[in-house]
């Protein structure tokens, strides 16, 4: 063995382990996997809703009313002889497109505002005292005068969804950028003349995105449990579309009747939000440096 060989070899032997990737982080853990496998079948179910149970959902056929499932309903049917199977299925278009625009939009406008209001003392002055006065209504009453004031209808309750789910967002990316923008790059790169748009860009937004993941999913959640809430109430989407939520409050009064027309959509809904949830804890723990490491 030459010389060479030996330095080599001493070399590969104190070289310090390269640490997994995120991907390769995420494969290797269950509750990310199978919490990501749920939210995907959803969607696909939600996309293609008319090939999985064609037809029309809103049809009646009282000669089939309150049929136990079975080979030919699947989900059975409810009061109004409706396929309960169909109704999930096209339900879930409506319940997930309100919550993917809703944190869309809520996230956004997130981002944006917090940011400003880390890096600006004057804003954060004027804009955390209206966030403070929107906080101090329990979500579900504000979103439910909004919806009331605006009417019954999908885009009323993205409106209402919207103006309670915006304020905590803001708050997660304010804190995170007070605390990004103390350190000592930032100092740097004002003290040396960076542009403030460049420094946004290059050094706060990629600090606070692994956050903003993160709060994305719980928002996604909330949003889809405002909506069964606000059609549960009777303020959310009208009575001609069709959601989960709108499944459940148009079940309500046939529970022991019929438990199957509540139970279906119920778990629809749980599931989601189910995943949802696990989905958020899951990447909060992947995207945490100190958790990487040990990874």
């Amino acid at each position: 063995m030459t010389a060479a060989d030996t330095q080599a070899e001493a070399r590969e032997a104190i070289r310090a382990p390269r640490a997994p990737s995120f991907l390769q982080r995420f494969v290797r853990n269950p509750t990310a996997v199978l919490s990501f496998a749920l939210l995907v079948a959803f969607a696909l179910m939600a996309i293609f809703a008319p090939l999985i149970a064609p037809g029309d959902p809103m049809r009646v056929n009282p000669v089939v009313r309150f049929t136990p499932p079975g080979a030919e309903y699947f989900f059975g049917t409810d009061n109004l002889g409706r396929d309960v199977f169909r109704i999930v299925v096209h339900g879930s278009r409506t319940t997930l497109l309100v919550g993917l625009v809703v944190t869309v939009i809520s996230m956004g406008l997130a981002t944006i505002l917090g940011l400003l209001s880390g890096f600006y003392r004057a804003v954060d002055v004027i804009l955390m005292r209206f966030v403070d006065g929107l906080m101090a209504f329990p979500g579900i009453v504000l979103a439910t005068a909004a919806a009331g004031f605006l009417g019954p209808a999908i885009s009323t309750v993205i409106i209402s969804l919207t103006i309670v789910l915006i304020s905590p967002s803001l708050r997660v990316v304010r804190g995170q950028v007070l605390v990004v923008r103390e350190a000592q790059m930032i100092e740097a790169a004002r003290a040396t003349g960076v542009p403030t748009g460049r420094i946004f860009r290059r050094y706060i937004l990629p600090a606070v995105m692994s956050p903003i993941l993160v709060q994305a999913s719980f928002i996604f959640s909330a949003a889809v449990l405002g909506e069964a809430a606000l059609s549960f109430i009777g303020v959310g989407i009208g009575p001609t579309d069709i959601s989960w939520g709108n499944a459940l409050t148009e079940a309500r009064n046939y529970i022991s009747q019929a438990p199957w027309i509540v139970i279906f959509p119920g778990l629809a809904l749980m599931l989601t939000i189910l995943a949802l949830n696990l989905l958020g804890d899951s990447l909060r723990d992947l995207l945490d440096p100190r958790l990487a490491r040990r990874r």
